[in-house]
Protein backbone atom coordinates (compact mmCIF):
# COMPACT_ATOMS: atom_id res chain seq x y z
CA UNK A 1 0.00 0.00 0.00
CA UNK A 2 2.76 2.55 0.99
CA UNK A 3 4.46 1.84 -2.60
CA UNK A 4 0.78 2.16 -4.34
CA UNK A 5 0.58 5.85 -2.20
CA UNK A 6 3.97 6.59 -2.94
CA UNK A 7 3.53 6.26 -6.77
CA UNK A 8 0.49 7.84 -6.99
CA UNK A 9 2.06 10.83 -5.59
CA UNK A 10 4.94 11.03 -7.98
CA UNK A 11 2.22 10.60 -10.26
CA UNK A 12 0.43 14.10 -9.08
CA UNK A 13 3.18 16.21 -8.91
CA UNK A 14 4.44 14.80 -12.58
CA UNK A 15 1.25 16.00 -13.48
CA UNK A 16 1.32 19.27 -11.67
CA UNK A 17 4.78 20.42 -12.76
CA UNK A 18 3.51 19.87 -16.30
CA UNK A 19 0.77 21.62 -16.06
CA UNK A 20 2.40 24.48 -13.89
CA UNK A 21 4.54 24.81 -17.39
CA UNK A 22 1.51 24.88 -19.94
CA UNK A 23 -0.14 27.17 -17.52
CA UNK A 24 3.16 30.21 -17.17
CA UNK A 25 3.89 29.60 -20.91
CA UNK A 26 0.20 29.93 -21.98
CA UNK A 27 0.05 33.35 -19.93
CA UNK A 28 3.48 34.37 -21.00
CA UNK A 29 1.71 34.35 -24.91
CA UNK A 30 -1.32 35.76 -23.76
CA UNK A 31 -1.90 38.85 -25.33
CA UNK A 32 -1.53 42.55 -23.37
CA UNK A 33 0.57 43.32 -21.22
CA UNK A 34 0.68 42.75 -17.26
CA UNK A 35 1.44 46.34 -16.24
CA UNK A 36 -1.70 47.19 -17.62
CA UNK A 37 -3.44 45.35 -14.56
CA UNK A 38 -1.59 47.54 -12.45
CA UNK A 39 -2.33 50.42 -14.58
CA UNK A 40 -6.44 49.85 -13.81
CA UNK A 41 -5.29 49.52 -10.40
CA UNK A 42 -3.82 53.12 -10.56
CA UNK A 43 -6.23 54.61 -12.93
CA UNK A 44 -3.59 54.84 -15.38
CA UNK A 45 -1.63 57.39 -12.64
CA UNK A 46 1.88 55.02 -13.46
CA UNK A 47 4.58 57.16 -15.33
CA UNK A 48 6.33 55.52 -18.24
CA UNK A 49 9.67 55.38 -15.77
CA UNK A 50 6.97 53.46 -12.91
CA UNK A 51 5.79 51.88 -15.23
CA UNK A 52 9.74 50.03 -16.48
CA UNK A 53 10.18 49.97 -12.64
CA UNK A 54 7.41 47.62 -12.05
CA UNK A 55 8.70 45.46 -14.84
CA UNK A 56 11.81 45.17 -13.23
CA UNK A 57 10.21 44.49 -9.51
CA UNK A 58 8.53 41.75 -11.59
CA UNK A 59 11.10 39.88 -13.25
CA UNK A 60 8.94 40.64 -16.64
CA UNK A 61 12.46 41.59 -18.20
CA UNK A 62 14.21 38.47 -17.63
CA UNK A 63 14.29 35.51 -19.96
CA UNK A 64 11.13 33.58 -19.50
CA UNK A 65 12.64 30.24 -18.32
CA UNK A 66 14.53 32.26 -15.73
CA UNK A 67 10.70 33.73 -14.42
CA UNK A 68 9.24 30.39 -14.47
CA UNK A 69 12.19 29.59 -12.38
CA UNK A 70 12.00 32.14 -9.55
CA UNK A 71 7.67 31.48 -10.12
CA UNK A 72 7.83 27.83 -9.15
CA UNK A 73 10.17 28.22 -6.23
CA UNK A 74 8.00 30.52 -4.23
CA UNK A 75 4.84 27.70 -5.43
CA UNK A 76 7.04 25.50 -4.03
CA UNK A 77 7.18 26.96 -0.73
CA UNK A 78 3.82 28.19 -0.62
CA UNK A 79 4.25 31.28 -1.82
CA UNK A 80 1.71 31.85 -4.69
CA UNK A 81 2.49 35.56 -5.64
CA UNK A 82 0.15 38.67 -5.67
CA UNK A 83 -2.63 39.92 -7.14
CA UNK A 84 -1.57 42.88 -9.60
CA UNK A 85 -5.10 44.60 -9.26
CA UNK A 86 -5.42 44.12 -5.72
CA UNK A 87 -1.64 43.28 -4.29
CA UNK A 88 -3.20 40.93 -2.30
CA UNK A 89 -1.58 37.17 -1.63
CA UNK A 90 -2.71 35.11 -4.00
CA UNK A 91 -3.72 32.00 -2.13
CA UNK A 92 -5.54 34.84 0.25
CA UNK A 93 -7.79 35.30 -2.76
CA UNK A 94 -8.38 31.84 -3.29
CA UNK A 95 -9.31 30.52 -0.35
CA UNK A 96 -11.49 33.43 0.75
CA UNK A 97 -13.24 32.40 -2.70
CA UNK A 98 -13.35 28.88 -2.00
CA UNK A 99 -16.25 28.58 0.56
CA UNK A 100 -18.72 29.89 -2.01
CA UNK A 101 -17.92 27.46 -4.00
CA UNK A 102 -17.64 24.60 -1.38
CA UNK A 103 -21.35 25.85 -0.66
CA UNK A 104 -22.50 25.86 -4.30
CA UNK A 105 -20.87 21.73 -4.64
CA UNK A 106 -22.89 20.69 -1.60
CA UNK A 107 -25.73 21.81 -3.03
CA UNK A 108 -25.53 20.33 -6.40
CA UNK A 109 -24.34 17.11 -4.60
CA UNK A 110 -27.86 17.41 -3.03
CA UNK A 111 -29.82 18.02 -5.79
CA UNK A 112 -27.89 15.41 -8.02
CA UNK A 113 -28.32 12.92 -5.53
CA UNK A 114 -31.88 13.69 -5.11
CA UNK A 115 -33.26 13.23 -9.06
CA UNK A 116 -30.59 10.58 -9.64
CA UNK A 117 -30.27 7.76 -7.20
CA UNK A 118 -34.46 7.89 -7.32
CA UNK A 119 -34.48 7.73 -10.96
CA UNK A 120 -31.94 5.20 -11.41
CA UNK A 121 -33.52 2.89 -9.28
CA UNK A 122 -37.05 3.25 -10.45
CA UNK A 123 -35.16 2.75 -13.75
CA UNK A 124 -33.35 -0.38 -13.00
CA UNK A 125 -36.36 -1.95 -10.63
CA UNK A 126 -38.86 -1.21 -13.71
CA UNK A 127 -37.17 -1.95 -17.13
CA UNK A 128 -38.47 -0.82 -20.44
CA UNK A 129 -41.63 0.03 -18.09
CA UNK A 130 -43.38 3.57 -17.44
CA UNK A 131 -40.59 4.91 -14.92
CA UNK A 132 -37.77 3.27 -17.15
CA UNK A 133 -38.65 5.44 -20.13
CA UNK A 134 -39.38 8.61 -18.20
CA UNK A 135 -36.09 8.16 -16.88
CA UNK A 136 -34.56 7.72 -19.65
CA UNK A 137 -36.22 11.16 -21.12
CA UNK A 138 -35.69 13.32 -18.03
CA UNK A 139 -32.02 11.90 -18.31
CA UNK A 140 -31.64 12.75 -22.34
CA UNK A 141 -33.57 16.52 -21.90
CA UNK A 142 -30.77 17.00 -18.96
CA UNK A 143 -27.73 16.17 -21.24
CA UNK A 144 -29.12 18.18 -24.34
CA UNK A 145 -29.51 21.07 -22.31
CA UNK A 146 -26.86 23.96 -21.71
CA UNK A 147 -26.06 24.69 -18.41
CA UNK A 148 -26.37 28.56 -19.30
CA UNK A 149 -30.28 27.47 -20.87
CA UNK A 150 -31.20 26.19 -17.96
CA UNK A 151 -29.83 28.90 -15.71
CA UNK A 152 -31.55 31.77 -17.96
CA UNK A 153 -35.01 29.47 -17.79
CA UNK A 154 -34.89 28.82 -13.63
CA UNK A 155 -33.90 33.04 -13.38
CA UNK A 156 -37.28 33.61 -15.91
CA UNK A 157 -39.31 31.51 -14.19
CA UNK A 158 -38.47 31.21 -10.17
CA UNK A 159 -37.09 34.91 -10.27
CA UNK A 160 -39.23 36.85 -12.91
CA UNK A 161 -42.38 35.02 -13.18
CA UNK A 162 -42.69 33.52 -9.65
CA UNK A 163 -40.82 36.11 -8.03
CA UNK A 164 -39.77 33.14 -5.05
CA UNK A 165 -36.27 33.10 -5.67
CA UNK A 166 -33.03 35.94 -6.13
CA UNK A 167 -32.03 36.39 -9.49
CA UNK A 168 -28.12 36.63 -8.43
CA UNK A 169 -25.99 37.15 -5.68
CA UNK A 170 -24.66 35.18 -2.03
CA UNK A 171 -25.45 35.35 1.67
CA UNK A 172 -28.72 33.21 2.06
CA UNK A 173 -30.05 29.43 1.33
CA UNK A 174 -32.18 31.14 -1.24
CA UNK A 175 -29.45 32.46 -3.50
CA UNK A 176 -28.18 29.03 -3.71
CA UNK A 177 -31.16 27.18 -5.01
CA UNK A 178 -31.50 28.29 -8.42
CA UNK A 179 -27.25 27.52 -8.76
CA UNK A 180 -27.59 24.29 -7.31
CA UNK A 181 -30.56 23.47 -9.45
CA UNK A 182 -28.77 23.91 -12.52
CA UNK A 183 -25.65 22.46 -12.23
CA UNK A 184 -27.16 19.47 -9.85
CA UNK A 185 -29.63 18.90 -13.29
CA UNK A 186 -27.27 19.00 -15.81
CA UNK A 187 -24.93 16.55 -14.21
CA UNK A 188 -27.77 14.39 -12.95
CA UNK A 189 -28.38 12.30 -16.82
CA UNK A 190 -24.59 10.72 -16.45
CA UNK A 191 -25.57 9.20 -13.31
CA UNK A 192 -28.70 7.88 -13.86
CA UNK A 193 -27.34 6.16 -16.70
CA UNK A 194 -24.68 4.71 -14.36
CA UNK A 195 -26.57 3.72 -11.84
CA UNK A 196 -29.17 2.05 -14.17
CA UNK A 197 -26.89 -0.05 -16.06
CA UNK A 198 -25.24 -0.68 -12.92
CA UNK A 199 -27.97 -2.23 -11.70
CA UNK A 200 -28.94 -4.30 -14.12
CA UNK A 201 -25.96 -5.94 -14.43
CA UNK A 202 -25.83 -6.49 -10.49
CA UNK A 203 -29.13 -7.76 -10.78
CA UNK A 204 -28.44 -10.28 -13.57
CA UNK A 205 -25.26 -12.23 -11.40
CA UNK A 206 -25.58 -15.31 -10.22
CA UNK A 207 -25.94 -14.68 -6.18
CA UNK A 208 -28.48 -11.83 -6.91
CA UNK A 209 -30.49 -15.20 -8.47
CA UNK A 210 -29.95 -16.72 -5.23
CA UNK A 211 -31.03 -14.34 -3.23
CA UNK A 212 -34.32 -14.24 -5.52
CA UNK A 213 -34.64 -18.14 -4.34
CA UNK A 214 -34.38 -17.88 -0.76
CA UNK A 215 -37.33 -15.38 -1.11
CA UNK A 216 -35.27 -11.97 -0.03
CA UNK A 217 -37.25 -9.61 -1.29
CA UNK A 218 -36.98 -7.73 -4.82
CA UNK A 219 -36.43 -3.89 -3.00
CA UNK A 220 -33.97 -5.52 -0.53
CA UNK A 221 -32.35 -7.23 -3.09
CA UNK A 222 -31.89 -3.97 -4.75
CA UNK A 223 -31.08 -1.41 -2.39
CA UNK A 224 -28.74 -3.72 -0.17
CA UNK A 225 -27.06 -6.27 -2.01
CA UNK A 226 -27.09 -4.87 -5.47
CA UNK A 227 -26.70 -1.18 -4.97
CA UNK A 228 -22.85 -1.56 -3.31
CA UNK A 229 -21.66 -3.39 -6.38
CA UNK A 230 -23.65 -0.60 -9.00
CA UNK A 231 -21.90 2.00 -6.82
CA UNK A 232 -18.79 1.42 -8.06
CA UNK A 233 -18.96 3.44 -11.57
CA UNK A 234 -20.68 6.27 -9.84
CA UNK A 235 -18.10 6.36 -7.61
CA UNK A 236 -15.34 6.50 -10.16
CA UNK A 237 -17.10 9.32 -12.25
CA UNK A 238 -17.85 11.16 -9.35
CA UNK A 239 -13.76 12.46 -9.08
CA UNK A 240 -14.05 14.38 -11.96
CA UNK A 241 -17.28 15.74 -11.24
CA UNK A 242 -16.09 16.84 -7.85
CA UNK A 243 -13.39 18.12 -9.25
CA UNK A 244 -14.87 20.24 -11.40
CA UNK A 245 -17.30 21.83 -8.82
CA UNK A 246 -14.72 22.49 -6.60
CA UNK A 247 -12.84 24.28 -9.35
CA UNK A 248 -16.05 26.66 -9.75
CA UNK A 249 -18.33 26.57 -12.66
CA UNK A 250 -17.39 29.68 -14.52
CA UNK A 251 -20.45 30.01 -16.30
CA UNK A 252 -23.11 29.40 -13.99
CA UNK A 253 -21.41 31.07 -11.06
CA UNK A 254 -21.02 34.51 -13.48
CA UNK A 255 -24.59 33.41 -14.61
CA UNK A 256 -26.28 34.15 -10.93
CA UNK A 257 -23.14 36.42 -9.70
CA UNK A 258 -22.22 34.23 -6.99
CA UNK A 259 -18.92 34.49 -5.67
CA UNK A 260 -16.94 31.40 -6.20
CA UNK A 261 -13.56 30.35 -7.89
CA UNK A 262 -15.04 30.23 -11.23
CA UNK A 263 -16.34 33.53 -11.22
CA UNK A 264 -12.84 34.92 -10.11
CA UNK A 265 -11.14 32.87 -12.37
CA UNK A 266 -13.41 35.74 -15.12
CA UNK A 267 -12.98 38.30 -13.11
CA UNK A 268 -8.85 37.80 -13.15
CA UNK A 269 -8.85 36.98 -16.87
CA UNK A 270 -10.83 40.14 -17.60
CA UNK A 271 -8.26 42.11 -15.46
CA UNK A 272 -5.33 40.67 -16.88
CA UNK A 273 -4.59 39.38 -13.65
CA UNK A 274 -2.40 36.80 -14.36
CA UNK A 275 -0.77 36.05 -11.13
CA UNK A 276 -4.32 35.15 -9.66
CA UNK A 277 -5.32 32.70 -13.18
CA UNK A 278 -1.66 30.76 -12.82
CA UNK A 279 -2.82 30.28 -8.87
CA UNK A 280 -6.35 29.25 -10.08
CA UNK A 281 -5.02 26.68 -12.62
CA UNK A 282 -2.75 25.35 -10.49
CA UNK A 283 -5.56 25.12 -7.46
CA UNK A 284 -7.69 23.51 -10.02
CA UNK A 285 -5.26 21.03 -10.99
CA UNK A 286 -4.54 19.92 -7.35
CA UNK A 287 -8.68 19.33 -6.73
CA UNK A 288 -8.91 17.41 -9.88
CA UNK A 289 -6.25 15.22 -8.83
CA UNK A 290 -7.30 14.58 -5.73
CA UNK A 291 -10.83 14.25 -6.38
CA UNK A 292 -9.50 11.17 -8.52
CA UNK A 293 -7.43 10.05 -5.79
CA UNK A 294 -10.37 9.68 -3.17
CA UNK A 295 -12.49 7.96 -6.27
CA UNK A 296 -9.86 5.32 -6.36
CA UNK A 297 -9.82 5.39 -2.34
CA UNK A 298 -13.52 4.49 -2.23
CA UNK A 299 -13.74 1.93 -5.12
CA UNK A 300 -11.67 0.04 -3.23
CA UNK A 301 -13.63 0.54 0.11
CA UNK A 302 -16.43 -0.82 -1.54
CA UNK A 303 -15.10 -3.25 -3.53
CA UNK A 304 -11.69 -4.38 -1.44
CA UNK A 305 -10.29 -6.34 -5.01
CA UNK A 306 -9.42 -3.69 -6.45
CA UNK A 307 -6.19 -2.31 -6.54
CA UNK A 308 -4.81 0.86 -7.25
CA UNK A 309 -1.64 0.42 -9.86
CA UNK A 310 0.10 3.20 -11.30
CA UNK A 311 -3.46 4.89 -10.95
CA UNK A 312 -5.15 2.44 -12.75
CA UNK A 313 -7.98 0.03 -11.71
CA UNK A 314 -6.91 -3.39 -12.56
Amino acid sequence: MLTQLSGRFVQMVIVLFFLSVVTFVMMKLAPGDPILAILLASDGALSQAEQEAAREALGLNRPIYEQYGSWLLKVVQLDWGQSLTSNREVWDILMERLPATIYLTLGSVVVLMVIAFPLGILAAKYQNKAPDVSSRIIALLGASIPSFWLALLLIYVFAYQLNWLPTMGSGTLRHLVLPSLTLGFVMAPEYIRLLRAGLLDTLSRDYIKAARARGISEWRIMLRHAMRAALLPIVAVSGVSLGSLLTGSVVTESIFGWPGLGSLAIESIRLRDYPVVQGYVLFCGVCFLMANWLSDVGAAVLDPRIRMRGGRRP
